[in-house]
């Protein structure tokens, strides 16, 4: 005799609710995680001019130019330097004149960004560690454990006073 085979019926999984499920999900990791948007350089662009505003006049002697050619050569004053040195220059000016010195940097569009950011983070590294020593000999914490007054009266004290152009000239700087 034959026997009939009779095969056992698998149920079937109800996925309904699958997509619900797996919407609600993705809206609470959108919701709980976190998104750091505060990444890069902090530079607020110039005021537009005011229509009764006169130019002012900028002593050509507190002006330190910062020139970043396409080879990645960094010179100040057209005197080639290291990043290092970059920071101790900036240091050194920007202390004596708190209020009166520009930094006028001119990079060429053909630099490279790591030699372009080097530079800046020169710059910045400099005016963080004037900031820096004035938190610790005036409020005797760390700039960053300031509050947010004392912080604004420390930026108006050693404010970042920096002019950027860029140039599209091959091999160097006009």
């Amino acid at each position: 005799m034959f026997h009939k085979r009779f095969r056992q019926q698998i149920p079937e999984l109800n996925t309904t609710s699958t997509a619900d499920i797996s919407f609600m999900l993705l809206i609470f990791f959108l919701v709980t995680s976190s998104m750091d948007t505060d990444k890069g350089l902090l530079r607020q662009m110039a005021p537009p001019p005011m229509e009764n505003a006169q130019p002012q006049d900028v002593n050509q002697d507190l002006v330190m130019r910062v020139a970043l050619d396409a080879n990645d050569q960094l010179t100040c004053n057209d005197r080639p330097l290291t990043c290092q040195q970059l920071t101790e220059a900036v240091v050194s000016m920007a202390s004596v004149h708190r209020t009166d010195h520009v930094v006028a940097i001119q990079a060429d569009r053909a630099t490279t960004y790591e030699a372009y950011f080097r530079m800046q983070n020169a710059i910045v590294a400099a005016y963080h560690q004037l900031r820096e020593q004035y938190a610790k000999t005036h409020y005797g914490k760390s700039y960053r454990h300031l509050t947010s007054d004392e912080r604004a009266l420390v930026n108006d004290y050693y404010p970042q006073r920096i002019s950027e152009s860029f140039t599209s000239k091959k091999g160097g700087m006009p």
